[in-house]
């Protein structure tokens, strides 16, 4: 296993990463604040919230164009050789537009999913589920992208899902530090 290998699974889950910070920035910042409406619509299921108030259309929606955003850059970025060397995909031949909606959607879908069992387990949202909260955003993917694309090696996705729990703190960290985030961990 070499550096290389790394580089190119976290480079090509860029549009994940981006995808799940997005919704906290665009709270934070007010943006498209009509959207700011709960994907559940305050409805509840077996007692307790559906997904939550913290889970909107707008996080879904800017989630996902941010994540498409970044597919679009790494297209533009492929004309150069060490872009080249550090993608699964040759991103001037493939529809990167529908790879990066796969990616982004399927991370912001799989966080809905966990965050549905969150709700069902009476965990407060916010609060840590480890490991869990890294897992929702990575599963996603992985369904809907293995649907579509040639498949990337599976130990591909077991460094995504290593180096992604350690991504995770950081990012709340820095998203706390900022305050964007209510979490810490």
């Amino acid at each position: 296993m070499d550096l290389i290998f790394i580089l190119k699974s976290l480079y090509f889950f860029l549009p994940a990463y981006f995808a799940n910070m997005a919704p906290p920035f665009a709270k934070r910042f007010k943006a498209f604040e009509f959207f700011g409406k709960p994907i559940d619509g305050g409805k509840n299921f077996r007692g307790s919230p559906v997904f939550g108030s913290h889970k909107t259309w707008r996080g879904l929606i800017i989630g996902t164009l941010v994540g498409i955003l970044i597919a679009f850059i790494q297209k533009v970025l492929y004309k150069f050789p060490f872009f080249q060397s550090i993608s699964f995909y040759n991103y001037q031949e493939i529809n990167t537009f529908f790879l990066g909606f796969l990616i982004a959607f399927g991370a912001l879908l799989g966080d809905l999913f966990f965050s549905f069992l969150k709700r069902r387990s009476n965990i407060e949202p916010g609060k840590s589920w480890i490991p869990f909260d890294q897992l929702g955003y990575i599963l996603g993917p992985f369904l809907l992208v293995t649907l579509f694309f040639e498949r990337i090696p599976v130990y591909a996705w077991v460094w995504i899902l290593f180096l992604s729990f350690f991504l995770h703190m950081i990012g709340n960290r820095i998203g706390f530090w900022l305050k964007v985030s209510d979490s810490k961990i």
